[in-house]
């Protein structure tokens, strides 16, 4: 059964000269002949996206949307007109936000974080901007120490509200944030921890050793790029930490201890340097 607004591996049925014609049950759906695969022959299965053109007939394309039905994403704002607004997703066609699915209003150059549906009463894909109210903590899909896809929501009073795989609400607090954010930011985390009311607490990077891991392997390749030598140590102001290495002071000095512990590394007056064979 196809689905639109999402990725199909369908079956070209016949080809002429305005493309390849893709088994959907009935009639065929046609793929333009700009995204057919170079050497496209019948019966060959082909991944493609299906949507509505402009003309609203069915349409498959190769092309990559920048999401697909149940995902958000921060997308501009390319036109408005009194029914709603049109975003660019990156198809030929653009993305259309009824007005009665918007918060304050859109604007020809803005970026708004939206998600992706099918519209009931059409059937076409649409978007809404009033997100909060499609996610729910009630029955939770994660639980502590979940590795998870984070987008950066609003900022709060604590720090940042985020959407937690495109399922639930999540806080990552403030002093949880050791680099530069922006709202529609894409990062991975884990669930740090889930409170009694389903309420959920979040960090950018892995959890607890795997964390450490990531970190140490980073401090060995730019030692490795640094001549073996880097010139920080526990003393280092915070914030050259993180310009140099993207990580807080206290994750450095966990990964430098690891290092030092399995001797990779020695440390001096002025800094650390790698040992033989680290």
């Amino acid at each position: 059964m196809i689905q639109f607004g999402q990725f199909n591996k369908l079956k070209v049925l016949r080809i002429n000269d305005a493309g390849a014609y893709l088994d959907d049950g009935d009639k065929g759906i046609l793929l333009p002949k700009r995204f057919m695969p170079r050497n496209t022959k019948l019966g060959a299965e082909l991944d493609v996206f299906l949507y509505h053109d402009s003309e609203d007939r069915p349409i498959a394309t190769t092309q990559t949307p920048k999401a697909v039905v149940n995902e958000i994403a921060f997308l501009e704002c390319v036109g408005v007109t009194g029914q709603g607004a049109f975003l660019d997703w990156g198809l030929m066609k653009d993305l259309f936000v009824p007005r009665s699915k918007q918060l304050m209003g859109m604007r020809v150059g803005g970026q708004y974080l939206v998600k992706l549906y099918i519209d009931e009463q059409t059937g076409r894909i649409a978007a809404t901007e009033k997100i909060e109210q499609l996610l729910t903590n009630e029955a939770l899909t994660v639980k502590e120490k979940d590795p998870v896809q984070l987008i950066i929501y609003r900022r709060t009073d604590l720090g940042y509200a985020v959407i937690i795989n495109n399922l639930h609400n999540g806080l990552l607090h403030s002093n949880e944030v050791f680099q530069k954010i922006q709202i529609g930011q894409k990062l991975e985390g884990f669930i740090k921890t889930v409170r009694p009311d389903n309420k959920i607490d979040v960090s950018i990077g892995k959890a607890g050793y795997q964390r450490v891991e990531g970190e140490t392997e980073k401090i060995i390749r730019l030692l490795q790029e640094n001549d073996g030598y880097l010139p920080y140590h526990d003393k280092s102001e915070p914030e050259a930490i993180y310009d140099f290495f993207g990580m807080s002071k206290k994750a450095f000095k966990m990964a430098l201890g690891k290092l030092y512990k399995e001797r990779k590394v020695e440390l001096t007056q002025t800094g650390f340097k790698a040992t033989e064979g680290a």
